[in-house]
């Protein structure tokens, strides 16, 4: 699930131990509909150079459509995380791909997160998932926002290949799962979404002591919701659930880097007050504010050589102000609320 701030790695070492390779991959992939994405992702899985693996497709109900070497099985209406929960029963690989809808993978993406799984230790892998270059402006300028370093800080390995890494949280838009850990954890505590991911994470981690490897060659190529409305929707609801599990799941909830976002937000209305502040304090917050949107500024810039589009450049500012301000607002809410449930804007 993407984030504003994200989380770091968990630091827990292991002792490798080799085990058998040519295991099973299921990929599962829940969907509301058989839709564009859907073929477009297919295309790409039968190009994958590993075997053996199957793909198993949950759309809410049987249209007909057939996708060659794949099995679809209609559940009728129920939430994503639910879904992939029926992989307990459907799916005969010995490791679970979970991948969202709207993403697809690279050629090496099955091979390439298998012999991670040769560690004993790993108990999940998860990868990268960046913007395709083909997607509209306001799509690309999603993925600007998401991969700069004023909203993903040093996270944004999760939008743009960088180093392996262990870490702690990984959204299930590409993440890989031991059938075995998944079934001994009972799936996904679907009373939380979005978060379910986090939790299932926290549990592998905390529960079992295994590891989850971040492996940059394990790529997929997500598209993003575009901006505004549906981007910042996104936001509000990550940040709320965030918020909560501050209270919920403190061990890789409770860290500053969460509380940014919202202290900036704090920050910038404390402007109000500009009448009845002393001139030093008055002097203060404007410089902070000055330094802020310079950043948000350079970060533009870097958008537009990224991208080579002067319009994604563009839309990438008032994205990454506008993130900020959302992701502030709504983790306040989440981390006030006695609910769990979600409330976006």
């Amino acid at each position: 699930m993407p984030v504003v701030i994200v989380t770091g790695g968990s630091g827990r070492l292991h002792t490798p131990k080799k085990e058998v390779k040519g295991m099973k991959i299921s990929v599962v992939i829940p969907v509301k509909e058989i839709n564009e994405y859907i073929m477009e992702s297919h295309g790409y899985l039968k190009q994958q150079d590993y075997a053996p693996f199957e793909i198993i497709v949950f759309p809410d109900r049987d249209t007909g459509v057939k996708l060659s070497g794949a099995r679809i099985i209609a559940t009728g209406p129920m939430g994503p995380a639910e879904k992939r929960d029926l992989a307990i029963k459907y799916a005969d690989g010995d490791v679970l791909a979970f991948l969202d809808d709207d993403a697809y993978p690279e050629k090496g993406w099955l091979k390439n997160a298998a012999a991670r799984f040769e560690d004993a230790g790993v108990g999940a892998v998860g990868g990268p998932a960046v913007t395709p270059k083909g997607d509209t402006r306001l799509q690309r300028a999603s993925g600007a926002v998401f991969s700069s370093m004023l909203t993903s800080s040093r996270y944004v390995y999760r939008y743009l290949p960088r180093r392996e890494r262990e870490v702690d949280d990984f959204p299930t838009v590409n993440l890989f799962v031991r059938k075995s850990v998944f079934e001994r954890l009972g799936g996904f505590d679907t009373a939380y979404w979005p978060g379910e991911d986090t939790k299932l994470c926290l549990d592998i981690t905390k529960k079992l002591g295994l590891k989850i490897v971040y492996d940059p060659k394990v790529l997929v190529y997500h598209h993003r919701r575009p901006l505004f409305a549906q981007h910042l929707k996104q936001v509000s609801r990550y940040a709320f659930q965030r918020g909560y599990f501050v209270k919920a799941f403190p061990d890789t909830s409770l860290r500053p880097g969460y509380f940014v976002p919202s202290l900036f937000l704090v920050f910038v209305f404390a402007g109000a007050f500009a009448p009845v502040l002393p001139k030093a304090a008055l002097v203060f917050w404007a410089a902070v504010i000055s330094i802020y949107l310079a950043s948000v500024a350079a970060a533009s810039i870097a958008a537009v050589y990224a991208e080579r589009d002067v319009v994604v450049g563009a839309l990438t500012f008032p994205g990454i102000l506008l993130t900020h301000l959302i992701y502030g607002y709504y983790f306040l809410k989440g981390l006030l609320s006695a609910k769990k449930g979600i409330a976006g804007c």
